[in-house]
């Protein structure tokens, strides 16, 4: 009987400690997702405010501009009882160790009253669009001589002015931004994707 009772106890703490793990793993999940999803809605938010400027628009969709966003991390960390450890993985990621603030507890099992569970998450932001800038006009080439008089090779004709790339973005969705209308443009969901990685 005492043997089958140490069993019980003894499932119990393993149990207990994958309870644990579990809240460790959800805890980071959360956190690195929030501090992506952070990083996301800056860069969006970036891209409105320079979306007359299309020059710009390769280095936010690269991540340029945007801050660290490692204290939302921390904040869901808490929310879900644990601690983080966060790094930017890159501009357009997140790594989260979390530790549970709860231990395993005094158990049949030695050296279980201390321990906290440990877990890893990564997050990333994948850009979902692209898009072409208007090329620079070409330059006409030199004509040769000719025999007869003819009509000089005509310059391409340039972009018409103030018009903006269209955006190509994710399922072949198109976006023609107009700065005049920003209820018309993309939100963050439609220009970035925010997603854990099994890294």
């Amino acid at each position: 009987m005492a043997g089958l009772l140490f069993l019980a106890f003894a499932y119990f703490a393993v149990g207990q400690a994958a309870v644990n793990r579990n809240g460790a793993q959800t805890a980071a999940d959360a956190a690195a997702l929030a501090a992506a999803q952070e990083t996301r809605d800056q860069l969006a938010d970036l891209w409105v405010l320079d979306v007359s400027d299309p020059t710009k628009w390769q280095g936010i969709f690269h991540g340029e501009g945007a801050d660290n966003a490692c204290g939302r991390a921390y904040q869901l960390a808490s929310m879900n009882d644990a601690k983080a450890a966060c790094d930017p993985d890159g501009p357009l990621g997140y790594t989260v160790r979390a530790q549970t603030n709860k231990t395993v507890g005094e158990s049949v099992v030695p050296g279980t009253a201390g321990i906290r569970a440990h877990a890893d998450a990564t997050a990333v932001i994948d850009p979902l669009c692209t898009f072409v800038l208007p090329s620079e006009p070409a330059e006409p080439a030199e004509p040769a001589e000719p025999s007869e008089p003819s009509e000089p090779p005509q310059a391409p004709e340039p972009p018409e002015a103030g018009a903006l790339p269209k955006l190509t973005c994710e399922d072949g969705v198109e976006w023609d931004p107009d700065p005049a209308d920003p209820a018309g443009l993309p939100g963050p969901e439609d220009l970035f994707d925010v997603h854990l990685t099994n890294d």
